[in-house]
């Protein structure tokens, strides 16, 4: 290793490199701040799309993730220890069941939305006199601690001379090699190829697997797209809502089958299990991601409210209005029963 000025660089022929940790399966956040220089302001004018991130999408999306505290605060494998007993008055209980809340609503943030990030592909150098020098790439890492790791510079020289930046795997692979991130593996787990994807989501474990995703890959890389959209695609085919609902991931999924746009199969799930206000948020942030759509011009004009959003919706711009309109009936007869009685 040498000193170049303030930056010390260090190269390793790939053919060399070898994961030195064992690393354990983790839960991260990710921050959008920290990963996108020069992120855009939230706010957005009137003509633009809405974004992920937009305060009023974020309302929504998290209103109708719901918090089941239950669910969010579920047994996870550890190590076994005694139970702890207390004894409470209903005020403590009170304030022991708001601190819970507050709580799970931290475990609940919601990890970014990205766009895919362009490739790496510049050439700074071909140096033809070093061509057939040697049969492995050679990565030289500028590895000063201070530098964020989307500026940090590292270049690759090809066997044939050529010298290049890294493209995205290879930084991804150097940086968790010299600034190792717990949980994340240097060779991507088996479980994100297509083929064991089908076998995990047929157990039910696509939070799992969108836990795992968030630790192994960038949220703006290929693969963590990939896999999201898998996993959306693999809950919306199956109407397997429930696994997600209460969790950080629920938003996520939302946001994609509103900008698919493919948002009737949740819509009439979430009226199956009497969540009214929540099938109205969602059909709301589909008008707000689509204004110029039949329906929320329709809603619009009417100034159109509650259930008539959601019949609206069904007759102008759902392929499944017959299934939104029966399951609205039945919700609203169930209500007018329990009113009844």
């Amino acid at each position: 290793m040498a000193a170049l000025g303030t930056a010390r660089c260090v190269f390793r022929s790939y053919s060399r490199v070898k994961n030195v940790q064992k690393s354990k399966q983790i839960l991260v956040r990710c921050n959008v701040r920290t990963l996108c220089s020069g992120t855009q302001d939230n706010a957005v004018s009137d003509h633009a799309k809405p974004q992920f991130t937009d305060p009023a999408v974020q309302d929504v999306l998290s209103r109708i993730t719901g918090v089941d505290l239950q669910k969010v605060f579920q047994p996870i494998k550890q190590e076994l220890k005694p139970p702890t007993y207390k004894l409470m008055t209903d005020e403590q209980l009170e304030q022991a069941v708001e601190e819970a809340r507050e709580q799970a609503k931290k475990l609940l943030q919601m990890p970014p939305v990205l766009p895919e990030r362009k490739p790496i592909d510049d050439v700074l150098s071909e140096d033809k006199i070093l061509d057939g020098m040697d049969t492995a790439k050679y990565a030289f890492t500028d590895i000063t601690y201070n530098i964020p790791h989307r500026e940090r510079f590292i270049v690759v020289r090809e066997p044939n001379g050529t010298l290049r930046k890294a493209n995205w795997e290879e930084r991804d692979r150097l940086i968790q090699v010299y600034f190792p991130k717990d949980g994340r593996k240097l060779t991507a787990p088996l479980i994100f190829k297509e083929e064991n994807l089908k076998m995990v989501f047929s157990q039910d474990r696509h939070a799992d697997v969108l836990d795992l995703c968030l630790v192994q890959f960038e949220p703006d890389s290929s693969e963590y797209i990939r896999v999201h959209a898998a996993t959306y695609e693999d809950v919306d085919k199956h109407g397997k809502y429930e696994l997600l609902r209460s969790t950080r991931h629920f938003g996520g999924m939302a946001w994609y089958l509103v900008n698919a746009p493919r948002v009737d199969g949740l819509i009439v799930d979430m009226l199956k299990k009497e969540l009214l206000q929540d099938a109205v948020s969602l059909v709301s942030l589909f008008h707000m991601v689509h204004p110029h759509s039949e329906s929320a011009q329709e809603a619009a004009s009417q100034q159109a409210t509650g259930t008539e959003l959601i019949k609206i919706y069904a007759q102008k711009d759902s392929q499944r209005s017959g299934y939104i309109e029966l399951a609205l009936q039945a919700y609203e007869q169930t209500a007018a029963e329990g009113s009844a009685a």
